[in-house]
């Protein structure tokens, strides 16, 4: 059954979109009525998945491959996207990956790859997107960042660096469109229940959720739902603003 946040007439693109939260963002904007492509780097059978699920709710979708840390393959995406379903209205900025290591330790690749992954894609799919919103005078940009690029984290100095770029980019484009009816905003995710905690240790379990408030990680579709706000028009008055959704991890 569709939700009530009317996105019926709505396009979205989620880049990173083929598990965890990405996943949960896909699916939960097209219960809301989007069509949506889901985009992925790697895993086709999970993206096809997800594509699947939203057509056998009834719903439209599309999958494409891309690296969109790369400014062509980004293009590629939003080439696709907008000749298949007409044109883009909502990109959620969700790509992203850790190498986590002290400093001491990390390499110089460490950093350059999650800073592209994470911060130049944001980059890159803004800029191409932003050229079809402010075309249309409407748009609506979500970048995921975390809690690590507000209060940073001992070993993901590379990530929190990543994650802080992404809020201070947030804050910075939100100015720059929103004449133009486009919002640009944020969500600061905390722990939440994705596949990275598969190899996470129990004592770091036990830590980290000593760290959090409500005492649990979050799930990813708790993400979604608030992605899902902030895309519909009725948060057509909020822009250049952070969400925490954390468990009270980082109270600002």
């Amino acid at each position: 059954m569709p939700g009530s946040l009317l996105l019926q007439a709505k396009v979205a693109v989620v880049t990173g979109a083929s598990r965890g939260i990405g996943r949960a963002i896909a699916l939960e904007l097209a219960r809301q009525g989007a069509a949506v492509v889901v985009n992925y780097l790697k895993s086709t059978e999970a993206a096809e998945d997800v594509v699947n699920a939203i057509l056998d709710g009834g719903g439209r979708a599309a999958a494409f491959q891309a690296d969109v840390s790369d400014f062509q393959q980004a293009q590629k995406l939003f080439a696709f996207a907008a000749d298949t379903f007409g044109k883009i209205d909502i990109l959620v900025n969700n790509a992203g990956i850790t190498r986590d290591m002290l400093i001491m330790m990390m390499s110089e690749e460490d950093l350059d790859i999650v800073l592209r992954t994470n911060l130049k894609s944001t980059f890159n799919c803004s800029k191409i997107s932003v050229k079809h919103m402010m075309r249309n005078r409407y748009g609506r940009i979500i970048n995921i960042t975390s809690v690590a690029g507000q209060m940073g984290n001992a070993g993901q100095t590379n990530y929190s660096a990543s994650k802080a770029g992404q809020i201070g980019f947030t804050k910075a484009l939100a100015r720059e469109v929103a004449a133009r009816n486009i919002t640009v905003n944020g969500i600061a995710a905390g722990f939440i229940e994705t596949d990275i905690w598969a190899g996470v240790s129990e004592g770091m379990r036990e830590a980290v959720m000593r760290m959090i408030p409500m005492g649990r990680k979050g799930q990813p579709e708790e993400i979604a739902y608030a992605v899902a706000f902030l895309a519909s028009d009725q948060a057509a008055y909020i822009t250049g603003q952070i969400l925490g959704i954390d468990g009270g991890m980082a109270m600002m």
